[in-house]
C-alpha cells in the first residue's frame, strides 16, 4: 500500500543548462524518497546499476493500472488496453513482444538503409532549395523519422500533421487532461480505420503483416500501430535536432566527427548517452517487498526511474558529463532495459547514423542561425529536445 509523507520532494525539473539534467538528481544519491504528481510517496532512482538491477526485475511491474507519474497525474492509474505492451508485463508483454521482434530484426532494419538514406537526400536537397536559414525541425529532423515509419507501418504519410500534432499534445506537460485524452482517442481512432483499411486493401507494410497473422483483435492491432507510430517518430526526430544542436554548440566534438565519419556509430551511442531525452525517466511499481540499496520498497509503492541520471552516473561512466564522441559509451540505458527495452531502437540508431553523417558531409559550414540561448528547448514536453532549431550554412 503507497503512503503519503510531509516534506518529502517532488522530482528535479529546472536545468540550468540546456544539454545537462538537474543537478539536483544527483545530490539525492542512487534511491531517495519521492513524492508522485498525485502527492503518493515512492522512490527516485538515480543510478545506472539500480536502473539495470530494477528494470530487469519482474517485482517491479509496468502495469498501467498501477502507475503513478512524477510530472502529471492526468493519465496515472489508467487500465492497460489489449496490444498497449509497453504497459504490460508477462506473460501477456511476452505474447505481443513475439509476434512484433521480427518485424524488428537488425537484418530487416538493414534492409531498409538504402530507402532511408533516400529520404535523407531528399530532405537536404529541399534544405538546399529552401537556402538558409532553415528550421532543422520541420524540414529534417522530424520529417524523416516521421516518413519511414509511416511507410513501414503502411500510414499515408499524407496524413501526417494529424497525428503529428495529436503525439504533440500528447507529450505536452502543460495541456489540460481533456485534450491529452482528446489526442489519444484521435490516434486510436485512426489506427482502427487503418487496421480496417488493411483488412480491405493489403499491403507490403507492418500492419497488413499483423493483420494476417490472424492472432490480434482489431483493438490489439490499432494500439500496437499507436504506440509504434508515435514513438517511432517523436524519439528520433528530438534526437536528431537536439543531437545537431549539441554538436553545434560544442565545436570540439564536432570537429571529432567532422575528421572522422567513421566514428559516427560511436557518436550515436554517446549522443543518446548523454542527451537520454527521455527526460523524466521511466516508472515502476513494486509488486512486493523488495530490499534495494540496503532500504526496504514495500509493495505497492512506485519508483521514478531517472535514464538521464543513470547516463550520467559517474560509478559507471568516466566523466560522465563530459561529451566524448570517442569515447566508449557502451552500457547506456536510453533505450531502457530488460523486457521493456525499445523494440525499435535498431531502426532508430540506422536513421540517427545516416541523420547525421549526411548532414554534417553535405554542409560542411553548418552553424545555428541564432545564439544557442535563443533556441526555444522541449522543457515543456515529456520528450526532450529543441521546438525549433534554425540553421545557415
Amino acid at each position: 500500500m503507497t503512503e503519503t509523507l510531509p516534506d518529502v520532494p517532488t522530482i528535479p525539473q529546472h536545468r540550468t543548462t540546456p544539454l545537462d539534467p538537474p543537478p539536483e538528481l544527483h545530490d539525492r544519491g542512487p534511491l531517495s524518497r519521492l513524492t508522485f504528481a498525485d502527492g503518493t510517496v515512492g522512490w527516485l532512482v538515480t543510478s545506472h546499476k539500480l536502473t539495470r538491477a530494477i528494470l530487469a526485475d519482474a517485482r517491479f511491474s509496468a502495469r498501467g493500472e498501477l502507475r503513478k507519474s512524477p510530472i502529471r497525474d492526468n493519465l496515472a492509474n489508467e487500465p492497460t488496453k489489449p496490444g498497449m505492451f509497453i504497459a504490460q508485463d508477462a506473460p501477456e508483454h511476452t505474447r505481443y513482444r513475439r509476434l512484433l521482434t521480427g518485424q524488428f530484426t537488425v537484418r530487416r532494419m538493414n534492409q531498409l538503409i538504402p530507402r532511408i538514406q533516400e529520404i535523407t537526400n531528399e530532405h537536404i536537397e529541399g534544405m538546399r532549395r529552401h537556402g538558409p536559414p532553415v528550421d532543422l525541425v520541420p524540414e529534417f529532423a522530424l520529417p524523416i523519422p516521421s516518413l519511414v515509419i509511416c511507410e513501414l507501418l503502411g500510414v499515408p504519410y499524407a496524413d501526417r500533421g494529424r497525428f503529428q500534432r495529436d503525439s504533440s499534445n500528447m507529450l505536452s506537460l502543460n495541456k489540460p487532461v481533456e485534450e491529452v485524452r482528446a489526442a489519444v482517442q484521435s490516434v486510436e481512432d485512426y489506427m482502427l480505420g487503418l487496421v480496417k483499411a488493411k483488412r480491405e486493401q493489403p499491403g507490403d507494410d507492418l500492419m497488413t503483416g499483423l493483420v494476417q497473422l490472424n492472432e490480434l483483435t482489431d483493438e490489439e492491432m490499432s494500439n500496437i500501430g499507436f504506440l509504434l507510430l508515435v514513438a517511432g517518430h517523436e524519439t528520433t526526430a528530438n534526437m536528431l535536432a537536439l543531437g545537431t544542436y549539441t554538436l553545434l554548440t560544442n565545436p570540439d566534438q564536432l570537429a571529432v566527427l567532422r575528421s572522422d565519419e567513421s566514428l559516427v556509430d560511436n557518436a550515436v551511442e554517446e549522443l543518446l548517452r548523454y542527451l537520454t531525452i527521455v527526460h523524466f525517466g521511466t516508472t515502476r511499481t513494486a509488486i512486493e517487498d523488495v530490499e534495494l540499496d540496503g532500504q526496504l520498497v514495500k509493495a505497492g509503492e512506485p519508483l521514478a526511474i531517472s535514464l538521464p541520471a543513470a547516463n550520467r552516473d559517474p560509478m559507471r561512466f568516466v566523466e560522465a558529463d563530459r561529451l566524448a564522441l570517442n569515447g566508449t559509451p557502451t552500457g547506456h540505458v536510453a533505450f531502457g532495459h530488460g523486457i521493456h527495452q525499445c523494440l525499435g531502437q535498431q531502426l532508430a540508431r540506422i536513421e540517427m547514423r545516416i541523420g547525421f553523417a549526411t548532414l554534417l558531409r553535405e554542409f560542411p559550414t553548418l552553424r545555428l542561425a541564432v545564439e544557442p540561448q535563443d533556441v526555444p528547448m522541449r522543457d515543456d514536453m515529456a520528450i526532450y529536445g529543441v521546438h525549433s532549431l534554425p540553421v545557415a550554412w
